[in-house]
């Protein structure tokens, strides 16, 4: 696929743009320059009112940009974020939906992403995949995540809100990932062990297991090769990074395991649990760091009994 042609994919299909909106691309020093030329020259073609703001890059996922990009970000129709740290998880990008904006977050996206695999996915059928496992989760009191490599965690779902990241942003307010594909959630509680054998946000592909022990819904022991790298990344912003903030699962049949968890934790067939915050969609912790984990092989017990994850 031809970097217009994804462009369109996200003005067209995931943004749906009209003529005259003001279309803000937020980028950063460390993102390639073409792939905020490219969404700015398409944004020119179908008549929007396109400005790009380069900002010095965030030091980690979740910290909060500079407040002249954060205004700006309120102030446009459609923002798209192709940054080298995400702002999804951010104030910012929250008050910017509560003000009718329609975002589209691209942490870490590079121009191979733009090019291939999750980007390129049929989004209309990501949303009926995504509305059909929201159904089925809804009513879930109590999760279990097993694998073979240790992973045993039990989840408390009472009231939880899922929410769904079709990559379908039309009506006012409404947000996504691009690329998009997943069902995420912040659960009341969580209890385990969970061993992340996929990606990790801030390593990339592990070669060996990160191994993480949960109680009352605190990181409390984290062990394997790159255990010191990602404590030093939690510890270097405080107690709240080690707050589990969110269980997700992947559903996008394009998306592949690359080492970048924008996508990867899109993977059909994966799940995903992030420490620190989820204050953007239904938990109440603000932590300024979200990094998600990537386990692949799961098997999913809901209230006992197991998941299907045909996808």
């Amino acid at each position: 696929m031809s970097l217009k042609d994804s462009t369109s994919i996200v003005l067209v299909t995931c943004m749906a743009v009209k003529p005259d909106e003001t279309v803000l691309i937020i980028t950063d020093t460390a993102t390639h320059p073409s792939i905020a030329r490219a969404l700015y020259d398409r944004a020119v073609e179908l008549d929007c009112d396109p400005i790009v703001l380069t900002m010095e890059p965030r030091e980690v996922h979740g910290q909060e940009p500079p407040k002249a990009v954060a205004d700006a970000m309120s102030a446009a129709d459609v923002v798209l974020a192709p940054t080298s740290k995400s702002l999804t998880h951010t104030q910012a990008r929250l008050n910017a939906n509560q003000a009718g904006v329609r975002t589209a977050t691209m942490p870490g996206i590079s121009l191979e992403m733009m090019e291939s695999g999750g980007i390129t996915a049929d989004y209309l059928a990501v949303r009926d995949i995504a509305f059909d496992l929201k159904s089925r989760l809804e009513k879930a009191k109590e999760i279990r995540l097993v694998t073979e490599l240790g992973t045993d965690i039990v989840f408390n779902m009472e009231g939880c809100d899922w929410k769904a990241d079709h990559g379908i942003c039309h009506e006012q307010g409404s947000s996504s990932n691009l690329p998009a594909g997943e069902v995420f959630v912040a659960p009341k509680e969580a209890k385990g062990v969970f061993v992340v054998d996929g990606s990790m946000s801030g390593i990339g592909i592990l070669d060996s297991p990160l191994t993480i022990k949960v109680e009352n819904g605190q990181a409390t022991e984290i062990t394997g090769e790159r255990a010191e790298q990602f404590i030093n990344m939690l510890d270097n912003v405080g107690p709240l990074a080690r707050n589990l903030a969110e269980l997700g699962i992947g559903i996008n049949p394009a998306a592949r395991l690359i080492g970048n968890v924008l996508e990867d934790e899109k993977v059909a067939g994966t799940v995903h649990i992030a420490l620190g915050d989820n204050s953007t969609f239904g938990g109440d912790v603000v932590a300024g760091i979200h990094l998600d984990g990537i386990i692949t092989k799961p098997r999913l017990f809901v209230d006992g009994k197991e998941l299907v994850l045909s996808i």
